[in-house]
């Protein structure tokens, strides 16, 4: 019965080919560290959400002197919640944009990075049917994608205003992640990453806040990009998600344990190559990784979990804030540990 040994030592081998698969991509048995971040601000995050999605609306590439109105608001957001602050200009095709630099914490050490970009989608190739070159039609509102981020961001900065952290913090609003600069060496990340790359700075992580909003209980809620992912996660949008790739499998734990220690609400985690699985590098941390810098995308799956991505009903009334304070409360959490 030779054949036999062979086929169970084979059979053997693929599962174990699998589960060693199965713990480098889903992260399964990570124990939660248990923390007490101070409460963010639900309603706080409903009114920034409003005021960048209503108030600032639009806030995409062609309208950059609205984009400026909206970096100077969260340049003078992040001076009254205690930050140092500064803006990084941005300069692109003859245009000027800038990102907005919040720091906390001490000068010196390895550093951490959270940000959020503050530009919204816009589909500037047709015709938006108003006077003013653009409508719903064209320029989502963008309360999810990303308002939602950048609220996060803003509470982090009064609870960290609250609290000065022990070790350096750098919160990062950035310009230019939305068409067509996404992906390119044009991003406000891009300049931030090159920039922290050029100084010599060391960056111990750094984590993009990304659509931070939208959660669901509805069986079948939420999709995935592969077909037989629901199996390894849940099929309700009911989670925050930890996205990284293979090479940040230690940080994904480590802030997958921070972040599930720190309120009920569940945290599933994927590393994996983003040529396998569409949407691992689709956020400002694909940035860092282009510096060599470790990173990771928090957020709630975008596309894959709501037919408004990118879409004119994009609003702030949509979100769950309650569970988006939670996830503002783990991203704290991960920021501030050991």
């Amino acid at each position: 019965m030779k054949w036999l040994r062979r086929l169970s030592l084979l059979l053997a081998l693929v599962a174990a080919a699998a589960a060693a698969l199965l713990f480098a991509v889903v992260q399964p048995g990570v124990s939660p560290r248990p923390s007490a971040p101070p409460a963010a601000d639900a309603q706080r995050l409903r009114e920034d959400v409003k005021r960048l999605s209503v108030d600032f609306y639009p806030r995409s590439y062609d309208v950059p002197g609205q984009l400026d109105r909206v970096s100077a608001w969260l340049h003078d957001e992040f001076q009254r919640a205690g930050a140092r602050v500064s803006y990084q200009p941005v300069s692109v095709e003859g245009q000027a944009y800038r990102n907005v630099v919040a720091r906390f914490g001490p000068d010196e050490g390895p550093l951490r990075v959270i940000g959020a970009h503050y530009d919204s989608f816009a589909e500037t190739g047709i015709d938006s049917g108003d006077e003013r070159g653009y409508s719903l039609y064209t320029h989502t509102p963008g309360a999810d994608d990303n308002a939602s981020g950048v609220a996060g961001l803003l509470e982090l900065a009064r609870m960290l205003g609250r609290a000065p952290p022990s070790r350096p913090i750098e919160l990062v609003a950035y310009t230019l992640e939305e068409p067509p600069h996404f992906r390119s060496e044009h991003m406000g990340s891009a300049w931030h990453a090159r920039a922290l790359r050029a100084s010599g700075r060391e960056v111990e992580f750094m984590l993009s806040l990304e659509m931070i909003g939208r959660f669901s209980d509805r069986p079948g809620s939420q999709t995935y990009p592969v077909r037989g992912m629901h199996r390894l996660y849940s099929d309700r949008g009911d989670f925050v998600a930890v996205v990284g790739r293979m090479g940040d499998f230690g940080l994904s734990r480590k802030v997958k344990a921070a972040m599930a220690g720190a309120t009920p609400l569940p945290v599933h985690s994927i590393n994996a190559p983003p040529l396998l699985v569409q949407g691992v590098d689709f956020s400002d941390h694909r940035s860092y990784w282009g510096e060599g810098f470790p990173a990771l995308m928090i957020g709630d799956t975008a596309f894959l979990r709501s037919r408004r991505y990118h879409q004119p009903d994009d609003t702030y009334e949509t979100l769950d804030y309650a569970r988006m304070a939670q996830v503002v409360q783990g991203a704290y959490a991960a920021a501030t540990g050991p």
